[in-house]
């Protein structure tokens, strides 16, 4: 199982990615060691998780979901019933 998920950085910005364990994956993020955009905005948390099948259909949903403003990732975490906050 593969996961596409968005994160909601210390600053209230977002990050999207996808991995094959999401609490190693968070771990990385919030240690610094996962993402040059996520280091300085620590912590940060999971605002929305979807999981997949496969690693390809994780990474194509991850650049779908990159493709979307803002608002419209807001809206489909809100929208699934996974918003964290």
């Amino acid at each position: 199982m593969t996961y596409t998920y968005i994160l909601r950085c210390a600053d209230g910005t977002l990050y999207t990615g996808w991995t094959n364990d999401l609490e190693k994956r968070l771990a990385a993020h919030n240690r610094g060691t996962a993402s040059k955009y996520t280091r300085p905005r620590r912590p940060v948390a999971f605002a929305y998780v979807e999981s997949h099948e496969t690693k390809e259909e994780a990474m194509r949903r991850e650049w779908e979901i990159k493709r979307l403003t803002r608002e419209e990732k807001l809206a489909l975490a809100a929208s699934s019933g996974n918003m964290m906050k």
